[in-house]
Parts: structure tokens; sequence; C-alpha cells
């Protein structure tokens, strides 16, 4: 999946985000309320599952019954939606107040758990999941907060329990151009040595320029 960002949308986002050396997530709050109620001035917003879900979601058997899912980062709510549809027992989190309200609008009958939480500063009382989604927050954080973000992941998935990233990549250690600032070999390896095991991996090849995404299945 790649759409090319508006101009002036793409330089608001760079203007915002210009602030997270020094608070990395404080900015998404202020996009979702400038965007007032306009999906267009969200630019992950695509009010659909991620493709990149639903596609690996396609190939998984189906449920034999249901098992705990959390989302991160959940935007507008779409992908936790899909895992409700697909029996999991979802909670979904997102820094942004504005967002989770948006997300409790938009899907008033939801049974998903909706919550107001900040990666980098999570409870220590939130339970692991056996199925946890992390799309594309890593790579809207500054390189100085990656290893907080992913212990922080990494802690939320439960014993034999599976974690599915998708972000961008680059295929070298220097300092990336952005946001988004694409993950590195290194930092998806944080994984790896907090206890997960990589499962699988798909590379996607999207744009022009050409954009690099992973799909990267791990396993407790």
């Amino acid at each position: 999946m790649f759409e090319k960002q508006p101009e002036a949308l793409r330089k608001k986002v760079q203007e915002l985000s210009s602030t997270a050396s020094v608070d990395p997530t404080g900015w998404f709050e202020t996009l979702y309320q400038e965007a007032q109620g306009d999906t267009s001035q969200v630019p992950w917003a695509k009010l659909a599952p991620h493709p990149y879900l639903q596609d690996w979601l396609s190939q998984q058997a189906q449920l034999q019954e249901p098992t705990s899912a959390l989302v991160i980062g959940c935007g507008l709510g779409d992908d936790a939606e899909r895992l409700q549809v697909c029996g999991h027992r979802v909670r979904a989190f997102d820094v942004s107040p504005t967002a989770v309200d948006w997300c409790r609008q938009r899907f008033p009958q939801s049974e998903v758990q909706y919550k107001i939480a900040d990666l980098l500063h999570l409870d220590p009382g939130w339970e692991p999941a056996d199925f946890v989604f992390e799309c594309r927050n890593i790579q809207a954080l500054p390189l100085a907060v990656r290893s907080q973000a992913i212990q922080a992941i990494a802690r939320l998935v439960a014993p034999q329990g599976t974690l599915l990233v998708v972000t961008r990549f680059r295929d070298n250690e220097g300092v990336p151009d952005g946001p988004p600032w694409a993950l590195s070999e290194s930092e998806l390896a944080e994984f790896t040595r907090l206890g997960l095991t990589e499962i699988n991996r798909v590379q996607f090849l999207q744009g022009d320029p050409v954009i690099t995404q992973v799909r990267v299945e791990y396993r407790r």
C-alpha cells in the first residue's frame, strides 16, 4: 500500500513532528485535533484495515477459539475492528484522546476496548496479549526512543503469543530522513534479543522513488 501524500499535508506532518525530539508522541494529538473530523487530514487514515494485515489474516487457519489481541497506536480503529470480526477479544490504544474518541464515534456498538495510552509510558499493569499488531508506530518515533518503544511492545506479547510488525525498512544503519524514519535491521533485531523469534518476513517494494516496507511475524 503506497499513496503519495499531498504536499501541504506532508509539510504539515514534518512541521508538527519537528517537536518529536522533545516530546516524541505529543504531536499526534495536535494532528488529530486540527483535522477536525476530516480523515483526509490524517495521512494514515484509510478507513479500512491495513492491507498487509488483511493479507496475513487471510493466510491463517480459522480461529478455533477467541484469543486476546492488542492494537498499538490504533488510529481510527479499522485494524482493531477487523480483528474483532475475526473473533478476537480486542484492546486497542492510542496516545491521542481525539483519535480514541473518534474510534468510539465511528464504531458506537463495538466490543473493542479503546483506551488512551502512550507506548513510551505504559502502565506496567497492562496485560500481555496473544496477538499484538504494531503498524507504523515505531517508524513515527525518533531514533533516540526506538529501543524504549520496542521494549514496551515486546513486553505486551504473551507466552506463545504472536507479534506482527508492519513498517518501512532501510537497508543501512545511517540516520534516515523523516518522518517516517524507516527501521533498520539492527532495530528489528531488538525484538529477537528480547525473547521473540522471527517466524516470517515479507518485503514490499512500492512507489517512485521506491519505498521498502516489511511485514515481520514474531513468536514468543
